[in-house]
């Protein structure tokens, strides 16, 4: 199993925004082959600092994701909010 860790920090008048926008996507995302669990967690010191935090069957389901066309129209409709660039994990959890 993947875990995927992505770091997003937004523009303050754009939380709102994005925060409706992740919620209407994710069952999109969720119903992505591989894709175990998905989530949107908020920095409780910077409120514009979130990270989406979701677990996948495989790298390689991942990597299908990151490569759909889904992906990639989510994805550039987010980046028009941040204020830095995202930053991104893929981990594994170590036993």
């Amino acid at each position: 199993m993947i875990v995927r860790i992505v770091k997003m920090s937004f523009d303050p008048d754009q939380i709102d925004s994005f925060k409706d926008f992740f919620h209407k996507k994710k069952s999109g995302i969720e119903k992505s082959e591989g894709c175990l669990h998905v989530e949107l967690l908020q920095d409780t010191q910077e409120e514009n600092r979130f990270f989406t935090y979701s677990h996948w069957q495989t790298p390689e389901h991942l990597e299908a994701y990151r490569n759909s066309e889904f992906f990639k129209s989510v994805w550039s409709q987010t980046k028009m909010k941040f204020i830095a660039p995202a930053e991104a994990w893929s981990l594994t959890i170590s036993n």
